[in-house]
């Protein structure tokens, strides 16, 4: 454009100045009386003339032709426009750019058509102008940026066709994906380049990283890195820390990528003197003292620190001041490398709810977001109501995006709350398999709603199919039942358990349980249900399969006389306390759950069982600088007694030990055991296999480190090392024959029933694979009871698809 507009402005300024001379002494020489337009033929004449400055009845003024001329060719509809004066009247000489026919992009593979399309800002039928091809071709090579691929190439091609149009072709090469081969730190005197490696997302180029995107270069996220060290470093205790620089070089080639990071640590600062101000009533910072967390002389952690204030914050609008603020100020000492630690504990804004308007959503009713947040119009409202809400929300598993945003309401102490939604598919149909080394080889199906008919009841069945199990299960729960703080639900399920590879027999469960739940605050919470199930155990061997089976074994005594139907109905209560940072991968924070049983209300069972497990988690950040190390700690007791003597004491709901809860025993494995053979014949006590009969009494303990494991986060593996304790007692059996004197034929030896605690110990990967979540432990008891059965190696795999 610029070539043609002085082009044109020459032509202009060449006939204009020849025709000065003959037209200045004429009177209203000097007047535009017409304007002609030629060469258009697509756009009408009156449309050229709304685009121009000079008009009839105007002067030739240079400056308006000139403007004139500048004006048509930025409407990219024209290649080329000449302006020449011929006595009175100002000649417009068009080229009109040709119109789009298609477009059409070759050799693109990593970005499908449609993505490209929606980049570009040429369309079909559209104006075409050089411009527009220059800067779509740059927008196509900005795609390519964001996905790594730095190397490509576009270039255009025009094929021109009848009637002034044309096909645009962008002939794209991919090239290799650009990655980063060399990350560098400079300036780091306190930390080595492989330990600062670890803490940026950024990673340099492997073999393994086939999974992972983070040896691609990406200018987001070496921000982010960025951001990450200056995080890292105050963890550590560098106040005075500041990223100089962060750069990425292209290589010649552009192939490759480095990355260096240019910093300035600083000095290493300890924690000095520590004081609380405040100026809250009733509140005296005596009080809020045992609130510190902190103490003395450790190094300075920016994010215990803002922790620390948080937890203070919260903790005082929880006991009735719902504007307390807690700030946190430091005071550097540079000679001693102390920071003092003062907390401002202050009267905040008081600010109340106006109105909340619920907006995006299409299917989920207002009245189940209303009742999810955690105020309501008229309350006061904090920076933590806001972060609480968003929170909340996204747990409801409803929506994709959420965001909450306030403006001013209808006082200068009122704001109005709007939550912003947007809605995702909240139904799941599917189909999957795997393999367990509890159950075998499996398959599932399952077909659920979690927001039906957008009122947030979660309904749905589901059925797996195993080697050794087969269950369905039809379940339905409303979290907020006659519209109180109240879950509620039902579950009616039938269960098929074929214990026989390590038992003698197998075991039917078909019933239903009724739910109830509530939380008395956003840590407290109880549960109460209700079941009727309806028991068999079956498909006992007898003397008829020895032959069969190759071997001299009948299911023991007790086993026996178990066999048959029974009803079991059952009052269950559960109180768990739980304040741990994430529920479904918890860092830090603890959880406690107490749950009792009773059953008697009608059935063959009248027993009464309690249990208490507790969960304590440990971060390791400030020793590892890594979030993926913690400790684990985990203990449980459980104690069952039966109230009449009527009941029938069925083993099956008994405690068992081993498996899941103590690992490298086989499940049910540790705890009382008997069994019989025949030999010649003649009933004797069991020399071999011996029935799991469960116990009374159990407790349980484990300790547990996960840690990262090399190339593990860019491969989706992570380790773990553990110590399991426990051991099972008392035997619960209808009738005990353990006296060989006066018990006969039916002298059943019980073995393994001791309190003496059982201990294994061994490691234990996941990997979160693209075929399912991959879960092995390997175990070695360390303290076994004779007869133990041992399990040294659980394997787990499912895929949903």
């Amino acid at each position: 454009m610029p070539q043609a507009y002085a082009q044109g402005a020459g032509a202009h300024h060449r006939h204009t100045s020849g025709q000065a001379a003959a037209h200045a002494r004429t009177p209203g020489s000097n007047i535009i009386q017409s304007i002609e337009v030629s060469g258009n033929q697509r756009i009408d004449t009156a449309t050229v003339l709304s685009y121009m400055v000079s008009q009839p009845g105007d002067s030739f003024n240079q400056d308006d032709l000139d403007r004139s001329l500048k004006t048509l060719y930025a409407t990219g509809l024209f290649s080329d426009v000449t302006l020449h004066r011929n006595g009175n009247t100002l000649k417009v000489n068009l080229v009109e750019n040709p119109i789009v026919n298609r477009i059409v992009f070759e050799g693109n593979h990593d970005i499908k058509d449609e993505d490209l399309r929606k980049a570009i800002s040429l369309r079909a039928r559209a104006v075409f102008s050089p411009q527009t091809i220059a800067a779509d071709r740059q927008k196509i090579l900005d795609q390519y940026a964001s996905k790594s691929r730095f190397g490509a190439t576009v270039t255009p091609q025009i094929i021109r066709l009848s009637h002034n149009r044309v096909d645009v072709i962008f002939k794209i090469d991919e090239a290799t994906l650009t990655l980063i081969n060399k990350i560098s730190f400079v300036g780091n005197h306190d930390f080595s380049e492989a330990r600062l490696a670890q803490v940026v997302s950024s990673k340099e180029t492997a073999w393994y990283r086939f999974f992972s995107s983070s040896d691609e270069y990406n200018p987001e996220r070496i921000k982010y890195d960025a951001e990450l060290l200056r995080r890292f470093y105050l963890h550590n205790g560098y106040v005075d820390f500041r990223i100089i620089n962060a750069t990425g070089e292209l290589s010649p080639d552009r192939r490759r990528f480095f990355v260096t990071f240019t910093l300035s640590e600083g000095p290493r600062y300890r924690i000095g003197k520590m004081d609380i101000r405040s100026s809250l009533r009733h509140v005296t910072p005596d009080q809020l003292k045992p609130y510190i967390e902190l103490f003395p002389h450790q190094w300075y952690d920016g994010t215990a620190i803002q922790h620390n204030a948080n937890d203070m914050q919260e903790r005082l609008q929880a006991q009735g001041h719902p504007f307390a603020m807690v700030r946190s100020e430091i005071a550097r000492n540079p000679e001693k490398r102390l920071v003092d630690l003062l907390f401002d504990v202050t009267e905040g804004p008081h600010v109340y709810v106006d109105r909340i308007d619920i907006n995006g959503n299409t299917i989920t009713q207002d009245k189940v977001i209303r009742r999810t947040l955690p105020m309501a119009e008229g309350d006061p409202y904090t920076p933590f109501d806001r972060k609480y809400s968003k929170l909340e929300l996204q747990d409801l598993g409803f929506f994709s995006t959420v965001s909450i945003d306030q403006t001013q309401g209808s006082a200068p102490d009122r704001v109005n709350v709007a939550a912003n939604v947007v809605e995702k598919p909240t139904g799941e149909f599917s189909l999957g398999g795997g393999y367990s080394t509890d159950v075998g080889i499996l398959g599932n199906a399952a077909l659920k709603q979690h927001n039906l008919l957008g009122s947030g009841v979660d309904a749905g069945i589901s059925g797996t199919v195993a080697y050794y199990e087969k269950q369905v299960d039809l379940s339905v729960s409303d979290p907020y039942f006659l519209n109180r703080n109240l879950v509620a639900g039902i579950d009616i399920y039938g269960i098929q358990n074929n214990y026989q590879t390590y038992q003698s027999y197998k075991e039917g469960r078909y019933g239903a349980t009724l739910r109830m739940g509530y939380a008395y605050n956003r840590f407290l919470s109880q549960s109460w249900s209700y079941s009727l199930v309806d028991r068999d155990v079956g498909n006992l061997y007898s003397q008829a399969d020895v032959a069969y089976y190759g071997q001299e074994y009948v299911p023991s005594i007790y086993v026996q006389q178990e066999a048959g139907w029974t009803l079991l109905s059952q009052l269950s209560t559960t109180l768990t306390y739980d304040r741990r940072d994430n529920r479904m991968a918890p860092h830090k924070g603890y959880i406690i759950t107490v749950g009792g049983d009773f059953a008697g209300l009608g059935g063959n069972e009248k027993y009464v069982r309690g249990k208490i497990d507790g969960s304590y988690y440990v971060p390791l950040d400030s020793l590892t600088g890594n979030h993926d190390w913690t400790i684990q700690l985990k203990g449980g007791a459980g104690m069952m007694a039966d109230w009449s003597s009527s009941g029938n004491r069925n083993i099956i709901d008994n405690f068992y030990l081993g498996g899941q809860n103590l690992r490298g025993f086989l499940q049910g494995g540790a705890g009382p055991r008997s069994g019989h053979t025949y030999v010649n014949g003649v009933l004797t006590p069991a020399q071999g296999q011996e029935d799991l009969i469960g116990g009374r009494f159990i407790y349980t303990g484990s300790a547990q480190i996960n840690f990262p494991l090399p190339a593990g986060p860019d491969l989706g593996i992570s380790g773990r090392y553990f110590v399991d304790a426990g051991s099972l007692a008392g035997v619960r059996v209808k009738n005990l024959y353990t006296n060989p004197r006066t018990d006969g034929a039916n002298y059943t030896p019980i073995s393994g029933d001791t309190l003496t605690p059982r201990v294994s110990t061994g490691f234990g990967i996941s990997w979160k694979s693209p075929f399912g979540l991959v879960n092995i432990d390997a175990a070695v008891p360390i303290i076994k009871s004779r007869n133990d059965r041992l399990y040294p190696i659980r394997f787990g795999f499912g895929q949903q698809f």
